[in-house]
């Protein structure tokens, strides 16, 4: 399938569809080529200091995450173009910790991903980067049309106990888990007030304790974000 624009997409959110075969090139490219240098040398110094998070491989990792799929849209959001430094605040409320460093920016460009069975929204995919205790991690979820959790992996992960947090057994923990789920967990303490579901995932290298806190940090504001951009707030309390 090749790929097409979407006309109909609001303002500040970009949308691409795309298929999962092999990628054709054609001459349009060029002009998007062009583009992106003109883009460059125009844009303010800050929004490229501003660090996204897209998938490696699309059409193989979507087709992985979800082997139903026929097709995805990708999305191109940003807190300072929905809803500037008021929606920060709100980000940061729900998070219970502010925002910091080149991670987490405002103008931070957020690539989201609608996946598709036919005509069908069947679910989304989305990561972060968050800042560990060697490195940067990506932790990417992939999530069901109501934003539960259906995968959780690592994309990139810097870490003593990289090989522990990427075993399939560590990720399983987070699959059934929502934003519900995580609203009580304290991203600050480490605590969840009272033990629930989050309380039970295992830190599978207790030497590593901040790149487990920074992975459930990581996982709760992508799960806010996907609230914030894609559920309408569907988890949003008061």
């Amino acid at each position: 399938m090749k790929a097409s624009s979407n006309a109909h997409a609001s303002p500040g959110r970009q949308t691409r569809k795309s298929g999962m075969g092999p990628a054709v090139l054609h001459a349009p490219w060029l002009g998007a080529v062009a583009l992106s240098v003109t883009l460059a040398l125009t844009l303010p110094a800050a929004l490229h200091a501003a660090v996204g998070c897209d998938l490696n491989d699309p059409d193989r990792d979507v087709k992985r995450l979800f082997p139903e799929s026929t097709s995805y849209k990708t999305l191109y959001v940003s807190i300072a173009r929905k809803g500037g430094e008021a929606l920060l605040k709100e980000v940061e409320a729900r998070l219970g910790d502010h925002f910091k460093g080149l991670f987490e920016t405002a103008d931070v460009p957020y690539t989201m991903y609608e996946i598709y069975k036919g005509d069908e929204l069947i679910g989304y995919i989305h990561g972060v980067n968050q800042k560990g205790t060697y490195g940067g991690l990506q932790v990417f979820l992939a999530l069901d049309r109501s934003g539960v959790i259906r995968g959780f992996y690592f994309q990139k992960l810097t870490s003593r106990a990289a090989k522990a947090f990427r075993d399939p057994a560590f990720g399983k923990q987070f699959v059934g888990l929502s934003l519900t789920d995580f609203d009580r967990y304290d991203v600050a303490s480490g605590k969840e007030d009272p033990a629930g579901r989050v309380s039970r995932i295992k830190n599978p290298d207790p030497g590593s304790e901040n790149d487990f806190r920074a992975t459930l940090r990581a996982t709760k504001k992508n799960l806010i974000l996907v609230d914030e951009f894609l559920l309408g707030n569907k988890y949003k309390k008061g």
